[in-house]
């Protein structure tokens, strides 16, 4: 489908071959990257190809770098980019462009993608010059399946841009949709030799302790789980990074938990919550870990980076962290991760439903606080109070040090649960920050979310 916007092109390989147009079409194009290069050195350059991506967990940032080498094995010079870095001029002056995006929530764009809506989509463009195509991740368990691959899509079009192939969606990194992809960009790039997009190997690991975190309480079993790697593995990962389990029940849709150890622990160390149906079964991924696997039992795992909640570039600022529930896992690596590294200006808001039963990883906050990693620490247990209370009114209540804490550089990362918490303390950032404060400080990196 590329070649019936260029009537040039298709003149030239009419009467080629498909196997000699596959070894032709890549030196075809960098000649005419080069031709193009000259007629705009006054403009200055700009790509022929990009490839942008928005990202909440990492997903769409991974593919995107797997779809522009899959060009550039081809010889087309690709520009990577995050969507938020791109411009309108960007997109006026591109001949392709890729598009891999993610939805957050119930049909929003991931929180990345912020400056690019404001400053991009919601500007009147002309991209009648502009061939594109739409990779969109989602999880159809949501009622707004693909809601904002799907929005890009229509506005694109609706901007004059002409689509490449259909749009192409897919449900929690469903394989056959990627290979979809896959094959659509093989076409595109003129070649059959792209490369392998296979994630690693689940490998079994070994279940190595259990133990329940909240007796007596009136909310599900919370576990804390331990899982040692295969013989011999020495495996890396960093703190805000996932991994993904495949229950028995269900191989072919991996569950996903933040890791709330370090390399260093010797063991990976989950925070997982045992979810009952209304019928009485368990949740297929929970109730393996928490409740039918014995110890020592294997465990099918892999680990996955989590760019998008790593420290990387905050490593040395001042941390807000928020959380509620099982997401204290996610935030316990960070701390941990702070500790090592002498990293003493954090803050932890952390959420639950009671201090006598709900306080998970109590003796390591207070070891922590004794130590001076954590100097600022707020508990908010909703239902020991008759009025509810959550971590956005602990916030809202510390509004004047929370715009000092960003003053000074600090970053914000907010784990747990979409509904409720996330929306609630992203509202109540809003008000204490200011909207555009806020998308400028995600689009900095400075405002991260890992919530499910």
């Amino acid at each position: 489908m590329i070649f019936t916007a260029d009537p040039t092109r298709l003149a030239l390989l009419a009467g080629l071959s498909l196997s000699y147009a596959a070894v032709c079409l890549a030196p075809y194009l960098r000649g005419r990257r080069r031709r193009r290069a000259a007629r705009l050195t006054a403009a200055g350059p700009a790509p022929a190809w990009i490839v942008a991506y928005a990202s909440q967990t990492g997903n769409a940032e991974e593919l995107a770098g797997h779809t522009a080498r899959t060009l550039r094995l081809a010889g087309i010079d690709v520009r990577l980019a995050a969507l938020a870095e791109l411009t309108a001029e960007d997109l006026r002056r591109a001949e392709r462009a890729l598009f891999v995006v993610s939805t957050y929530g119930e049909g929003d764009a991931p929180d990345d993608a912020a400056a690019f809506l404001g400053r991009v989509m919601a500007a009147p463009l002309a991209l009648g010059q502009l061939h594109y195509a739409v990779l969109a991740l989602g999880d159809r368990a949501y009622g707004q399946f693909c809601g904002f691959g799907r929005a890009l899509d229509a506005w694109l079009a609706g901007r004059g841009a002409a689509s490449l192939f259909a749009r192409v969606e897919v449900d929690r990194s469903a394989a056959p949709a990627l290979e979809h992809w896959r094959r659509q960009l093989s076409h595109l790039a003129g070649t059959s030799d792209a490369p392998d997009w296979s994630a690693p190997a689940f490998a079994d690991w070994r279940l190595a302790a259990r133990r329940l975190l909240n007796p007596g309480s009136a909310g599900a079993p919370v576990y804390h789980i331990e899982l040692e790697a295969p013989d011999g593995a020495a495996p890396h990962w960093e703190s805000g990074d996932l991994v993904q389990v495949a229950a028995p029940a269900d191989p072919d849709q991996p569950r996903e938990y933040s890791i709330a150890s370090l390399p260093r622990d010797g063991r990976v160390h989950l925070l997982v919550r045992l979810h009952a149906h209304t019928d009485g079964s368990l949740g297929l991924a929970s109730g393996w870990l928490a409740a039918q696997a014995g110890i020592g039992a294997p465990v099918a795992l892999r680990l996955r980076p989590h760019r998008r909640f790593r420290l990387e570039e905050n490593a040395a600022r001042p941390l807000i962290l928020i959380g509620n529930g099982s997401g204290i896992a996610g935030l316990r690596g960070h701390l941990k991760s702070r500790a090592l590294a002498g990293q003493r200006r954090n803050w932890l808001i952390f959420g639950e439903r009671n201090a006598a039963h709900d306080e998970h990883y109590r003796e390591d906050i207070a070891a922590w606080r004794e130590a001076g990693v954590l100097p600022r620490l707020d508990l908010v247990f909703s239902r020991d109070q008759a009025q509810r209370l959550y971590v956005q009114d602990r916030l809202l209540g510390n509004a004047d040090e929370v715009r000092l804490w960003v003053e000074q550089g600090a970053a914000i990362y907010v784990c747990g649960s979409l509904s409720g918490m996330a929306g609630g303390v992203d509202a109540a950032l809003e008000e204490i920050l200011g909207r555009a404060a806020l998308d400028a400080l995600a689009a900095e990196g400075r405002y991260r979310r890992d919530v499910y």
